[in-house]
Parts: structure tokens; C-alpha cells; sequence
């Protein structure tokens, strides 16, 4: 594809075009190419770039403009979750079913699509890579001990990239979203990063903002 770089295994991680360089057709599509390596991985991170391909094609990187964001404290809690958040029919954990939680999401993203999922063994791998860093997280919501939704993500200085969520229970995935953007001001996280709009997340409180200006917020 014109205009397009191609990486190599062998290229330094951090070896990515300047995220101006993207494509406006497909929107933000920089690079190809390269490995899933942590190092790669999370040197994409801090440049506003992330990985996202489907099985059989090579791994695809992408910067779109605008970038869809959440800021926490416009997270929309709608009263019927009220509710049921403060029914405690949910209990909320962090960080104690990564791999689970991102076996969850692949599951469920194929099950909706029919045509399999983008987290493919290669991302998965990526992804518990990170966690085992200390650099992926996850949140979990557990109905009694069955574990009913949650999402996963890479922190990135004052950003959270959500990557993917999953329900099986009303509102599950929201409570988990809710509970993110409740944790966030403490922890010093100014944005959720949510990459591309979708119908769900514009009725949870995303937003679009210019690429440029979301990348200021990954600067250390």
C-alpha cells in the first residue's frame, strides 16, 4: 500500500514513522509489519500508536485522527447502573484475571462477528507480556465466584488504553468502565483512550479529540 512503512523483526521497537504519517484512507493506518514483542508493543504505546489486525494478515499499526477518548469524569453512568452498582450484585476486582479476562473478550468478539476475533494467540501473548510487566491491566466483575464481564488495557503515563471489554450479565462490562473512570484522578490518569468511536462508547461519554492533542498526553 502507497505510503505505507513496512517493519521488520529485526527493526529497534521503538523504529515507527511519526504518527503524522498515518493514512487518512484507511484512517490512521502508519505501519506494518514487526513483531508483537512487549518492547514494540508498549514503544507503540507511547507514541499514540496501537496494534490491530486479523488473523492471517500481517500486524497492522494504527494512529487514526481524531482519536476517540473518555475523559473519567464524563463517564455517563446511566440510574439503572447506579442502581445496580449500588445493589453490590457486582464485586470488582484489579489485576487478579488478566488472562482470563482477555480470553473473555477474544471469546466474545467472535462470537459477535462470526468471523473469528482480532485477539488473536500473537496479541494474547502480547498483552500477558505486558501484565507481567506490570504495564497491562485488567478489570474484573464477578456475580458470586463467575466471573461475568470485564475489560483490559495498557497504561501509558496519564492515559489508559482501554483495549477490549466483555458482558455476560446486564451491565456488566459498563460496571467495570465505571469502576475505571471512578479509579482514574488518583491514580493520575487524565484520559481512557478508546481508539475508535463506537455507538456504545459515544452513549458511555467518549468523544473524539485531535490526534495531536492526545498525544500531549502520553508525554512523560
Amino acid at each position: 500500500m502507497k505510503g505505507l512503512t513496512w517493519l521488520e523483526d529485526t527493526d529497534p521497537p521503538g523504529d515507527f514513522p511519526p504518527v503524522a504519517m498515518a493514512l487518512r484512507e484507511p484512517n490512521g493506518l502508519l505501519a506494518a509489519g514487526g513483531d508483537l514483542s512487549p518492547e514494540r508493543v508498549r514503544a507503540a504505546y507511547c507514541r499514540g500508536i496501537f496494534p490491530w489486525y486479523a488473523a492471517g494478515e500481517p500486524v497492522l499499526w494504527w494512529s487514526p485522527d481524531p482519536r476517540e477518548v473518555l475523559v473519567p469524569d464524563q463517564f455517563h453512568c446511566s440510574r439503572s447502573l447506579r442502581r445496580r452498582l449500588r445493589s453490590e450484585v457486582f464485586r470488582i476486582t484489579e489485576d487478579t484475571a488478566f488472562p482470563e479476562v482477555i480470553d473473555a473478550c477474544a471469546a466474545a468478539r467472535g462470537a459477535s462477528t462470526g468471523a473469528g476475533t482480532w485477539i488473536t494467540p500473537q496479541m494474547r501473548s502480547a498483552y500477558v507480556g505486558l501484565y507481567r510487566l506490570g504495564l497491562a491491566h485488567s478489570v474484573e466483575v464477578w456475580a458470586g465466584q463467575a466471573l461475568v464481564g470485564g475489560l483490559y488495557g495498557v497504561r501509558t503515563g496519564r492515559v489508559f488504553s482501554g483495549e477490549s471489554m466483555f458482558s455476560r450479565q446486564d451491565d456488566a462490562s459498563k460496571a467495570a468502565l465505571a469502576w475505571l473512570a471512578g479509579a482514574c484522578p488518583a491514580r493520575g490518569i487524565a484520559l481512557i483512550d478508546c481508539q475508535v468511536p463506537s455507538a456504545h462508547l459515544r452513549s458511555l461519554g467518549s468523544r473524539p479529540i485531535p490526534r495531536a492533542q492526545f498525544v500531549e498526553f502520553l508525554a512523560p
